[in-house]
């Protein structure tokens, strides 16, 4: 055998990692759209159920460390998402960015919700219609959060499934629909869609444009507030407001 020389390369590209739900079908198409080409994106996955629950949410918090250890070993990352916004609601921010860090080498951590606070004082919102796929107990426990961080929900709407390959199926005219109607209904200042599986990146410029308000989407603010944190452009086309406003500074 020949033993054969090699050089190898420093990189130094902007390094993010995601963790998604193992019943997530819709976050990791929407991220290739959302990050810009010099990112590198790696992505693990994290048991979930096939019901969304306040209890399958919660038993999420037993797996997220792991999971993120599966992200590659050597890789220093820059920021590591969370891709779940319910789940945020019940584990706690905290708390998942501790599992996190326990298990990913990243500078930052992230999920949805810091996302959509963030990007709410990014664009100076207060109040949003809000509208979910998920039951009661789900919706609540999110609102109630906003509410702690000064976002009000005053117009809010839900399509009441708790099946995940439901939600994943819920089509983008369906959510269109349901976004406009809970924005025009209210005085609000900007729409948010919640849950990384509904499809809602294609709708978003139709819903803005007939509403004349911001639509902010969960794996909307997560890709955003994912670039913001580790000084990426956002310059993607064609997914709203957010993307191309300049707005205040955020952390």
């Amino acid at each position: 055998m020949v033993r054969i020389p090699y050089d190898v390369e420093k990189r130094d590209e902007p390094r993010l990692g995601l963790v998604v739900l193992q019943s997530d079908e819709t976050i990791e198409n929407d991220f290739r759209r959302l990050l810009p080409s010099e990112a590198t994106l790696h992505v693990s996955r994290v048991p979930s159920g096939e019901e969304v629950t306040a209890s399958t949410l919660s038993e999420m918090e037993h797996h997220i460390g792991q999971s993120a250890g599966l992200l590659p070993r050597p890789a220093r990352f820059d920021a590591v998402g969370y891709g779940c916004t319910s789940g945020t609601s019940v584990i706690g921010v905290k708390k998942i960015a501790d599992l996190v860090h326990g298990g990913a080498n990243t500078r930052a951590v992230t999920e949805p919700v810091s996302a959509l606070i963030a990007a709410c004082g990014h664009l100076g919102i207060s109040r949003l219609a809000f509208l979910s796929p998920y039951v009661a107990e789900v919706s609540s426990r999110m609102r109630n959060v906003l509410a702690e961080n000064g976002i009000e929900t005053p117009a809010f709407g839900s399509f009441e499934t708790a099946e995940e390959a439901v939600v994943a199926r819920i089509t983008g005219a369906s959510a269109a629909k349901a976004a406009q109607d809970l924005a025009l209904g209210s005085a609000v200042e900007a729409v948010f869609v919640s849950c990384t599986n509904l499809r809602t990146l294609d709708v978003i410029p139709d819903i803005e444009a007939r509403t004349g308000k911001p639509v902010l989407s969960s794996n909307q603010v997560l890709a955003w507030h994912m670039c913001r944190l580790c000084g990426l452009e956002t310059r993607a086309n064609g997914v709203g407001t957010l993307f191309s406003a300049r707005g205040r500074a955020v952390a």
